[in-house]
């Protein structure tokens, strides 16, 4: 039990370092901030979401008790509640069937479980990035004019402190990057979670400490009804005012979780390829370098929800049925 809160205050006290590095304004700071996430999680899926609530409730207190009460929230609703749940659905599991021995002298067999999906994992991880980019966003204003308006005069006044002689193009250079920042927000949170849940993962499993076999990432896809609400997210983008961004926001974050099953699709489609880590590793390298090209693979992802084309290309690549006799 000692040890147990031993590692728990480990996690939540890095944790909590690393989301308070971002008060010293150094370039690593924003690296450690993103990652804040990560020793909480590893605390989670490698010794129970208990050990994560346990550290991350400490370190909200200390982060308050340093900081202030706005210190404490943030790093509660971004780092602590993500790390918590995220740990607590990969660990979760249910009963598919149970086999039954051969005979009396032989040992039971262990159930057959089923573990929860990637794919809807990849759907909480989007309203994470949502329910943040919108919190952090709130800080800023109320409304829509205000939220904007702030997020101008900060553009501007970091413009200024460059240039002191802001031109008008550069104005209209702040004003588009104001209607993408929301989205661009959503995007980074969106990584950043995957990132920290997919690496946390991985030190869990080289640990030995992963209690689940790990996922075929290739089968990821999202619940067919993600469509849908992405269809009304889309719709209420051009509403205008506080819904209108709320829904770009989620728009945003839908469309990251279609990129990543696009990934997971063309590792599918390219098994056949005999250069398949080669152009796999262009397409990384395209994705990462240029950043646009992220469209092909929402595309992709999208198509496949669609049509299917995962099922399909396994389908035919199955040999066919021997003849009956």
């Amino acid at each position: 039990m000692m040890a147990f809160g031993l590692i728990a205050l480990i996690a939540g006290a890095a944790s909590a370092l690393m989301f308070a590095s971002i008060v010293s304004g150094a370039l690593i700071s924003l690296v450690l901030f993103y990652l804040a996430p990560l020793p909480l999680m590893v605390a989670s899926i490698g010794w129970g979401p208990l050990c994560a609530s346990l550290g991350g409730i400490t370190a909200a207190i200390g982060l308050g008790a340093l900081f202030g009460l706005p210190y404490c929230i943030a790093f509660a609703v971004t780092v602590a509640l993500p790390a918590w749940w995220l740990g607590h659905l990969i660990l979760l599991s249910r009963q598919v069937s149970v086999a039954a021995p051969a005979s009396a002298t032989e040992p039971p067999v262990e159930p057959e479980l089923e573990w929860y999906p990637v794919g809807r994992l990849l759907l909480w991880i989007a309203g994470f990035a949502t329910l943040t980019t919108i919190a952090a966003l709130l800080t800023l204003g109320t409304d829509a004019e205000t939220i904007t308006g702030t997020l101008q005069r900060g553009l501007l006044r970091i413009l200024r402190s460059t240039d002191p002689q802001t031109s008008a193009e550069a104005s209209q250079l702040v004003d588009a990057l104001v209607r993408i920042a929301p989205a661009a927000a959503t995007i980074v949170a969106m990584m950043t979670l995957t990132l920290n849940l997919w690496l946390s993962a991985k030190v869990t499993a080289t640990s030995g400490r992963l209690r689940r076999p790990w996922p075929d990432l290739k089968t990821a896809e999202l619940p067919p009804m993600t469509l849908v609400a992405l269809c009304v997210a889309l719709a209420f983008c051009f509403t205008g005012g506080l819904l209108a961004i709320v829904a770009q926001i989620t728009t945003a974050a839908l469309m990251m979780g279609y990129a990543l099953t696009g990934f997971a699709v063309l590792h599918t489609l390219t098994l056949a390829l005999k250069s398949r880590t080669f152009w796999l590793g262009s397409a990384y390298a395209v994705v990462v370098v240029f950043g646009w090209p992220v469209i092909a693979m929402v595309i992709l992802g999208l198509a496949d929800a669609v049509f299917g084309f995962r099922e399909r290309f396994l389908r035919n690549r199955q040999p066919p049925p021997l003849p009956t006799p």
